[in-house]
């Protein structure tokens, strides 16, 4: 019979406090989620049996693919949340408390249960991160590799290619934009929803044009933005936008499909990329990717990516929520477009 594993008690975690808070789903939508929908609970937190680690969450993402996971949609190769269960997701904290050698107290690490203040787990959940790294741990959670991996892997990105990114005020559409620039795009175009957006854009991001999406139909936006035509489509949204990117498109041009911010935002079908004889006639690639498929990369464009904020080259911009009671609104909010760049939930300091 193997040894039953024992909880470490106080006085050797005495920092631990008695409670935390976790958010929990507590029912399923259809459609966009309500306030409702969420549920705030204190719970016990534990000493960490033989092999766990406490974490301390210092910072949590939050990201549109949430709300497919909450209307418990499997076709995303993530587990979607349960009714009564706390939900999860990326976060960035510190070890408070160790029963693992694997991890010290004091050390910072990346993991997958936020939506709560403190984390319990077996030492292999976490990952160790470099805390000198970036000028915040919060950048830690930052979507510039998915970006990286998007537009060098799924789209093949080339030198002089014109590139088109839909919400490209959003964390990943922002990083995408600026990476395609920095690796040698021709021309870069955005869509974004408001005018300050836009301006955002082809202001402080460096794209060379861009577009409120609101503003007619995309299509004649689009066609207005690229009159030569399109090579590469970073797909963020789907919808009208996939639609009118692929109309627009030069031959063998390159779709990589990051998002469906349509789909999440309403709950609606999408009605897909339409017209599947231009797809044809044009020879058009359309690769959907994960990040996961893609680790190998992390190591590369970390190096790049610490380079570019070093010279200035880049612009990470960042919207901190403050609370982790202020999260569900803020996901809510997120997906309605109120943010800009990167958005974290401050849950400790």
């Amino acid at each position: 019979m193997s040894p039953v594993a024992k909880s470490i008690t106080p006085p050797a975690f005495a920092r631990l406090p008695r409670t935390a808070l976790e958010v929990r789903l507590a029912a399923r939508p259809v459609g966009l989620p309500g306030l409702d929908d969420f549920e705030i609970v204190e719970v016990d937190v534990p000493g960490p049996s033989v092999g766990q680690v406490v974490v301390r969450n210092l910072f949590m993402s939050l990201d549109p693919g949430m709300l497919t996971l909450i209307r418990g949609d499997s076709r995303l190769p993530m587990r979607p949340y349960e009714v009564g269960e706390v939900m999860y997701g990326d976060a960035v904290g510190e070890v408070v408390a160790s029963s693992d050698p694997a991890l010290s107290e004091g050390e910072l690490v990346v993991h997958r249960l936020g939506w709560r203040e403190y984390a319990v787990a077996e030492a292999g959940a976490f990952r160790r991160v470099d805390r000198a790294a970036y000028p915040s741990p919060s950048m830690h959670l930052g979507f510039g590799l998915v970006a990286y991996v998007g537009l060098m892997d799924a789209a093949g990105l080339r030198p002089g290619d014109t590139v088109f990114v839909s919400s490209a005020a959003g964390a990943t559409g922002s990083m995408a934009g600026q990476i395609a620039r920095l690796k040698g795009a021709g021309r870069v175009i955005g869509s974004a929803g408001s005018p300050d957006k836009v301006a955002h854009l082809t202001g402080s991001l460096g794209f060379d044009a861009a577009f409120d999406y609101h503003d007619g139909p995309v299509l004649d936006r689009l066609r207005e933005a690229a009159p030569d035509g399109i090579d590469v489509y970073f797909d963020n949204v789907g919808g009208e936008q996939l639609r009118a990117a692929v109309e627009v498109m030069n031959v063998h041009g390159r779709i990589a499909v990051c998002g469906a911010l349509g789909l999440q935002s309403t709950g609606r079908p999408d009605e897909g990329p339409g017209d599947l004889l231009s797809v044809l006639g044009k020879r058009l690639t359309l690769r959907g990717f994960t990040l996961w498929d893609h680790l190998d990369r992390a190591a590369e464009f970390g190096e790049q990516f610490r380079a570019w904020l070093r010279d200035g080259s880049l612009v990470y911009d960042e919207t901190v929520i403050d609370g982790l009671r202020s999260a569900p609104g803020a996901l809510l909010d997120l997906v309605r477009g109120r943010f800009t760049g990167k958005t974290v939930v401050q849950v400790g300091v």
